[in-house]
């Protein structure tokens, strides 16, 4: 199969290729012996809830205390 780089640096794979990585929507490209590379990436969302935690003054002991507090039974 062939990938066609365009003047925009851009490449398009084959369909038959990112079948296998349907909900994949971002690859790490490196360079190996010559070769590119693509590996499939999945996002971390931690960042994004440790900032929203920090930003509404949650410590660590606070969410510790939520989690007692909603396994409570009856």
């Amino acid at each position: 199969m062939l990938a066609r780089l365009t003047s925009k640096n851009q490449l398009a794979l084959p369909k038959a290729v990112l079948s296998n990585f349907k909900d994949t929507e971002y690859f790490e490209v490196t360079e190996e012996s010559g070769c590119i590379v693509l590996t499939p990436v999945r996002l971390e969302r931690a960042g994004a809830v440790r900032a929203k935690l920090a930003e509404l003054g949650l410590s660590e002991a606070d969410i510790a205390e939520a989690v007692v507090w909603s396994r409570r039974t009856g």
